[in-house]
């Protein structure tokens, strides 16, 4: 099916009609449009290849990671996912970002690349590819999926043979971070998430954890220049086969975080469901400068579905607004599903999580605070729900067209004739 292209003379029309509605309230939506060019957004490279990596070219088998779903046309090289990407973020009219995993390092006489192997050199082709585009790169360490990570722990093993492996392992990611940043120009966000944890209770709770705060001291002692790269600690709630306990909890993470000024992860998936990720942004900016957030959609729990405009991820990015620091924030995609076309999985989150972040920026935040304040609730109970029905599409509309971008529903075409050419070639 054709899903054709909107009337450019409409999508103007459409956006004068917007612009003075917003007005009313008070809001420019030229300086929204400006300003949302220069969001950034972090696509995770993993959607491609259902979080296969490079090191064998088979699935990740342990750790707790499973994708669901055979769609044909699964990226099987770097050059095909790398492809992949780009006809991504053709459909994205702001900054991007595009986010690795150490297990997609590339050698160069295609022999497999060991965990504690990883140098700068086998990341030379993302790096010369994201010059040629002018977009960033944003880093993770991979303790999952090895040999190394079956007894269920890694940083925070009591086995020292292993926590070492890992805690060199850690460092040399820091090290390629840093380089990244330095190559591109641009900060490399580096994440740190390790599945430490028991199916049942542990009786010794503090062993564990004083292991992986003796491993992250030792992985930090050297400091590198935040404008190359920045730390963060992602915290999880239970994966599977560590359902009662794990090492890295929130708890433990924003202590760590907090006392040493590193980041945190905040992935949307790894929180209790009756947990409100958005809640916890006014504490935790208090004390951090930045706050890196992975972007999902749990169905049930911690599931990696891809994420579309719904309240939770509208609802983030409100407050990211509210407390005045997409600055801090360092916004990002982590799922994988291949029971659909990829792409359009990709790139339907991609749009979603820059369509929220507009909605955020054309809140008339400061009006709704100042009723707050003056404890005029009802006002501002009304106002909230009127902005749900404000034309924000229409302001969305303009800034793809602006940006070079297919606005509404046209890039779905795109995508699939991409697509159905891929699928050919990789059958």
């Amino acid at each position: 099916m054709k899903f054709g292209k909107l009337d450019r003379n409409a999508v103007q029309e459409s956006y004068l009609l917007a612009k003075k509605a917003y007005a009313g309230f008070g809001v420019d939506t030229d300086a929204v449009i400006a300003q949302m060019k220069d969001f950034n957004l972090s696509l995770h490279c993993w959607q491609g290849d259902d979080c296969s990596g490079f090191e064998k070219g088979d699935s990740i088998s342990s750790g707790g990671l499973m994708a669901t779903g055979n769609f044909p046309g699964k990226s099987k090289t770097p050059a095909q996912l790398r492809a992949d990407i780009e006809a991504v973020i053709k459909q994205m009219p702001s900054k991007k970002s595009v986010n690795i995993h150490a297990m997609y390092s590339e050698s160069t006489d295609g022999s497999p690349v060991g965990r504690n192997d990883i140098t700068t050199a086998h990341f030379q082709n993302w790096v010369d590819w994201a010059n040629k585009l002018d977009i960033g790169i944003d880093f993770n360490h991979t303790f999952f999926g090895h040999e190394m990570s079956k007894s269920g722990y890694t940083l925070s093993s009591p086995d020292e043979t292993v926590r070492a492996f890992w805690v060199k392992h850690a460092k040399l990611c820091r090290e390629i971070a840093n380089w990244i940043g330095e190559q591109t120009g641009k900060t490399c966000a580096n994440n740190l998430w390790i599945p430490d944890g028991s199916k049942e209770v542990p009786v010794n709770r503090s062993l564990y954890r004083e292991q992986l705060k003796k491993s992250l001291d030792e992985i930090f002692a050297i400091k590198y220049d935040p404008k190359n790269t920045i730390d963060s600690l992602e915290s999880k709630l239970f994966g599977i086969g560590a359902e009662s306990f794990t090492s890295g909890s929130h708890e433990f993470y924003m202590g760590y975080a907090v006392k040493n000024n590193i980041a945190m992860t905040l992935d949307m998936g790894h929180f209790h469901q009756t947990e409100s990720v958005p809640d916890k942004l006014s504490s935790i900016f208090l004390y951090l400068d930045k706050v890196v957030f992975h972007i999902s959609r749990g169905v049930r729990w911690d599931s990696d579905h891809a994420p579309v405009l719904g309240d939770e991820v509208l609802a983030l990015l409100q407050e990211v607004k509210r407390c005045n620091a997409f600055d801090k924030a360092v916004v990002g995609l982590d799922f994988f599903d291949p029971s659909v076309n990829r792409l359009l999985a990709w790139a339907t989150s991609s749009r979603a999580v820059q369509k929220a972040a507009m909605i955020a920026m054309l809140e008339p935040t400061a009006m709704l605070k100042e009723l707050e304040i003056k404890g005029q609730l009802g006002e501002r109970l009304a106002i909230l729900d009127e902005l749900k029905s404000m034309p924000f599409a229409a302001v969305w509309d303009k800034l793809c067209v602006e940006s070079g971008v297919a606005p509404g529903h046209e890039w779905i075409d795109e995508i699939n004739a991409y697509t159905d050419v891929t699928i050919a070639q990789r059958s």
